[in-house]
């Protein structure tokens, strides 16, 4: 099995001024992660970025490194934080096993040659959504459960974004090199993420929305705060988010996304927020 992967390549925000829809779409927009047996990732030049998906049925199914990895192993120079929006499913990594039920998180660190990943059920198969990011130090695996994550509730329902921060991946929960990682559930009637907006020059991040349902879509804005874009996406799609550029959205019904973060600073708290009277 060889894993499909795509190349993003970074963009400077004077040029993304110029872009049309399509050209948004293409440097931005991440379409289709998940295919029945495969793996599929895109690699983004972004801090390296990758955001990646699994869906393992009836046979187990290996984390690969693509061609442009030049490494024997996918976490070779890598850390992983992945999280299931699937069915049960498990994790082997080496020796041990790791069994996530819907929404829970696992955090893999570098040096672990095999990855797999496995459904219980084949009928209704695990989806493994995966952030990775290049890492300097070995820190040990750890499975962060629903009971484990550092839970916040945010907003108000009268401004239409209350909504329930789930921290999964960060430095209250375990120790990595970069990689941060967490997930939003916007609560009924809400439908308003990351207001206000805000820009973090020291990271990039990655959106992953899912839980969108049939008939409905997510409108993301990015760009600098100054001269905004948007991004129609539909469910279970990722948008890549530069540092220089905001990262919310609206949608036309409630939904969940996953955020992975990558960079120099760990700091979640660290951000420059732009008053949503000055959006542009």
């Amino acid at each position: 099995m060889s894993t499909k992967c795509e190349v993003r390549y970074a963009s400077h925000p004077d040029d993304v001024k110029k872009y049309n829809t399509q050209e948004l779409r293409k440097h931005f927009l991440v379409e289709n992660l998940f295919e029945a047996g495969e793996v599929k990732m895109a690699y983004s030049m972004v801090d390296r970025m990758v955001a990646g998906g699994a869906v393992p049925l009836e046979k187990s199914i290996e984390l690969v490194p693509a061609s442009i990895f030049k490494t024997g192993f996918f976490t070779s120079r890598r850390e992983l934080g992945l999280v299931n929006i699937g069915g049960e499913g498990i994790v082997l990594v080496d020796d041990k096993e790791y069994l996530l039920k819907y929404k829970e998180a696992l955090y893999i660190g570098k040096g672990d040659k095999k990855i797999i990943f496995k459904s219980i059920t084949p009928a209704t198969p695990a989806k493994f959504y995966f952030n990775s990011v290049p890492a300097h130090m070995a820190y040990p695996d750890k499975l962060i459960t629903r009971k484990d994550a550092i839970v916040i509730e945010l907003g108000k329902q009268e401004e239409c974004n209350r909504r329930i921060l789930n921290k999964l991946i960060v430095t209250e929960t375990a120790q990595t090199c970069q990689l941060q990682l967490g997930m939003t559930e916007l609560l009924p009637g809400s439908v308003w993420n990351t207001m206000p907006a805000h820009t973090h020059e020291r990271r990039m991040e990655v959106y992953f929305y899912f839980e969108v349902p049939v008939g409905q879509a997510v409108c993301h804005f990015m760009g600098q705060p100054e001269e905004t874009r948007h991004i129609w996406l539909n469910n279970e799609q990722a948008v890549i988010s530069p540092v220089w550029s905001i990262h919310s959205a609206c949608a036309t019904s409630n939904y969940t996304f996953i955020w992975g973060m990558g960079g120099e600073n760990a700091d979640y708290t660290d951000m420059n927020p732009t008053p949503t009277p000055e959006l542009r």
